[in-house]
């Protein structure tokens, strides 16, 4: 067969295949693809990756893709995360999302606060170049973003924002005459310019081609691209300030000049621009403070010696020392050692946790008070930390369906506000038959727009809230999550594990005595069952020493047995007393020595969780599998008013679907298994950390705390983030809607225009950087 890789026509892609299993598929699957005309392809088995090359003329990827998909196998789609340089306000992100989503099996999401986008592509019909030199197309950078590169990117934002600040510094150096005239001017003073014509060209040449270059370059990016941002607006404002009182001052002597207002316009706009930069680089605090919490080295054990190194030099498997005072630098197990942990980053619960050999432990908790010898498990960028890092970055870059409006207006915002200036100058003109005096009002109307504002209103406020709810322990998968989330009004909830402490533990003894806790310790310590390490726990509480058991056997669905101290014993399980325990007797022979009795107790803090989902307007629905007499003590206990026993694993999704046939928002919480369909079907489904990992795949919110406040929490940030997100899309349309019709009337000069549209999206910024002061309603 020709090597068609090397004809100059022909074409190569690599395709990652998914679903081979054996040496069989891969060559099936090359067999096939070489059936297809013009195709040449290698399948490699090992790294699961088809290199396929073809003549365009002939096939197409997409013929491709469906022959993959039609001998069985599927090529997945893949993501890439970029930073984007050279985004100014909400229409250069729009723009951007929707040059990248008409490429072919793209589906990507632009975020103007993070300067992020996130891409989802189809191998084979796009690749990473291919998106890369779209963005650029559009008039704007990109560079892939990883762990690696992010202390890059921070870096770079630094060094840019300084530069920033040094050409903010000179611009106002020499606007400051100019406004110090105006100012005198407007105040009734002096009526003939303090400066003459051409000492306020000279000061506002710079400020206008020097520091409003970037007006000037963005503005034709913009239109290169294909639309009109921000920089278009200030440009043509600024431009027809200047030129105007450039063409005045050589060929109109005498006539009135407004350097003032172009040379201050782009002073304004640009300390606007780096108040905002300043304001959302606060909004990402809270990862940044995540991610400061992991280690940079670790005392890792070399040749049986503990030694300082990298933390980028650790593997699985290795032994890690961290002292009292220090920071963990791996997910892993306790090797050795015992100390107090502070888990308060994954969790935001102050207490300690002990922890003993045996016991996990997670990258960025701080060892309190002992020596702990790890076994490593999760190292680098693969531990909890990090995950809680991704899975917040990720839904920050994500929308929410209220921002699609805004969406919408910024798309249409800057020609409709070119449209308005141009019927603003000539309806002036007009009426005063005087161009320089029909100028002000349409240059006023092109600074004093602001689609920035309608741009940076929801993702602001969604940045610094999710990255709220990550330092509290609230996980959200999506922005959009928070407006389902709001709207919540009944609360359907797994028993074990979510509204209980999900094990259960030794309650009573009859008679109370430790010889009987002795003797049946001594045969539980061969079992595995959860009644049995109950019995464990509650002797190791009281110190009591086990003796050995001898003939242990244990007896499926009737209990144990087993010889101990020359007694042979058994324990077997009674009837249910008619409320939440369960009986276990200890017997010799046919003679009962002592009753256990065992129960999966109620959280602590359930009952208080209970009342406050009540005050919050939720109603709380429990579903269990326990008898009816159960169901209604633990519900009582609970403060629960409704709740349906009986409901087997499989009927939870049946019993959530019939509450939202009620025409009711269901939120869903659970840990197990067995809640997963449940916690899928739900509008809304919350997962505990402690669960199952399925579990926590099909929830929408993840809690890192292992108790219903937490979803009380939940519920309550995600009404505080869209309460920001209305209050900043309010005073985004208002200021719009309002300040437009000011310019166009001549209320407004150029300047205090220029003044109000730089301050209008700080402080829509400002507004949503108060969510990082949020705390629940109730401390828990």
């Amino acid at each position: 067969m020709p090597d068609l890789s090397k004809h100059p026509t022909h074409q190569t892609i690599q395709l990652p295949i998914s679903g081979m299993t054996c040496a069989s598929c891969s060559t099936r699957l090359e067999n096939n693809l070489n059936r297809l005309p013009g195709v040449q392809a290698q399948v490699n088995l090992a790294n699961e990756r088809a290199q396929v090359s073809f003549d365009p003329e002939q096939t197409d990827p997409a013929t491709i893709l469906a022959q993959i998909d039609k001998t069985g196998f599927s090529v997945l789609p893949q993501s890439l995360d970029l930073n984007i340089a050279g985004m100014t306000c909400a229409a250069c992100s729009s723009r951007l999302e929707r040059v990248l989503n008409t490429l072919p099996g793209v589906e990507a999401r632009v975020n103007l606060a993070t300067e992020k986008a996130r891409v989802r592509y189809q191998p084979g019909l796009a690749d990473e170049a291919a998106l890369l030199a779209a963005v650029v197309r559009a008039g704007f950078t990109a560079t892939p973003a990883s762990e690696e590169q992010r202390a890059q990117e921070k870096a770079r934002k630094a060094a840019e924002y300084r530069r920033e600040v040094r050409v903010f510094a000179f611009s106002a150096l020499l606007t400051l005459p100019l406004l110090l005239q105006m100012i005198v001017m407007l105040g009734g003073g002096q009526q003939t310019p303090m400066l003459p014509g051409w000492a306020q060209w000279l000061l506002a040449t710079p400020v206008q081609f020097w520091a409003g270059w970037r007006f000037y370059d963005g503005a034709w990016k913009s239109l290169r691209g294909g639309g009109a941002n921000m920089d278009v607006l200030v440009a043509l404002g600024t431009s027809a300030a200047y030129f105007f009182s450039l063409f005045t001052l050589f060929l109109v002597p005498g006539g009135h000049l407004y350097f003032e207002a172009s040379a201050a316009v782009v002073t304004l706009v640009r300390l606007g621009k780096l108040l905002e930069v300043r304001a959302k680089s606060r909004t990402s605090t809270a990862i940044e403070q995540l991610i400061g919490l992991q280690p940079r080295s670790a005392r890792v054990e070399r040749n049986g010696e503990f030694v300082e190194a990298e933390i980028s030099s650790l593997r699985p498997g290795d032994r890690v020392q961290v002292r009292a005072g220090e920071r963990v630098p791996v997910d892993g197990v306790v090797d050795d050692g015992r100390s107090g942990v502070d888990e308060s980053l994954l969790t935001g619960e102050s207490l300690p946790v002990a922890k003993t050999v045996g016991a996990h432990v997670f990258s960025g908790t701080q060892n309190l008070d002992g020596l702990l010898t790890i076994r490593a498990e999760g190292v680098g960028t693969h531990t909890q930390l990090m995950e809680i890092v991704r899975l917040t970055e990720a839904a920050q870059g994500s929308k929410a369906p209220i921002q699609k409006l805004a969406d919408r207006i910024s798309g249409i915002f800057v020609p409709a506000i070119i449209g308005l200036a141009l019927l603003t100058l000539a309806g002036w003109w007009l009426i005063t038959g005087s161009f320089s005096q029909s100028l002000i009002p349409a240059v006023a109307v092109l600074v004093i727009a602001c689609p920035c504002a309608l741009g940076l209103a929801t993702p602001t406020a969604v940045m610094v809230g999710l990255g709220r709810g990550a330092q509290l322990g609230i996980l959200v998968r999506a922005a959009e999550v928070l407006e389902r989330a709001e709207r919540v009004d009944v609360l359907a909830l797994d028993k074990t594990g979510t509204l209980t402490e999900g094990k259960p533990v030794l309650i009573a003894m009859e008679p109370d005595s430790d010889q009987w806790l002795r003797l049946a310790t001594a045969l539980e310590q061969g079992s595995s069952h959860p009644l049995a390490r109950a019995v464990l726990e509650a002797a190791g509480k009281r110190g009591i020493a086990v003796p050995p058991v001898e003939s242990f056997e244990n007896i499926p669905g009737a209990g144990v047995q087993g010889t101990v101290e020359g007694r042979h014993l058994r324990l077997a399980a009674g009837q249910n007393q008619g409320a939440t325990a369960t009986w276990v007797t200890l017997s010799e022979g046919d003679r009962p020595l002592c009753q256990f009795a065992f129960a999966d107790r109620i959280r602590a803090t359930s009952a208080a969780a209970i009342a406050r989902l009540k005050a919050a307007g939720i109603r709380t629905v429990m579903l269990t599998g326990d008898n009816e007499a159960t169901a209604a003590a633990i519900a009582r206990e609970a403060g629960l008013d409704d709740w349906q026993a009986g409901v087997k694993p499989g009927d939870k999704a049946a019993a959530v679907a019939a509450l939202k046939a009620e025409g009711r928002v269901v939120a869903m919480a659970g840990d197990g298994i067995n809640d997963a369909p449940a916690l899928a079907s739900a509008d809304i489904g919350f997962a505990m950390s402690s669960g199952a990992d399925i579990a926590m795949e099909a929830a929408d919110i993840t809690l890192m705390h292992n108790n219903l406040n937490a979803v009380v929490d939940a519920v309550e940030l995600s009404r505080a983030v869209m309460r920001k997100i209305r209050q900043n899309l309010f005073f985004a349309f208002v200021y719009n809607v309002l300040a437009l019709p000011l310019a166009a009337l001549g209320y407004l000069n150029p300047v205090i225009a220029g003044a109000a549209m730089a301050l209008s999206s700080v402080s829509v910024v400002t507004n949503s950087l108060q969510l990082k002061r949020w705390r629940p309603s109730q401390a828990k």
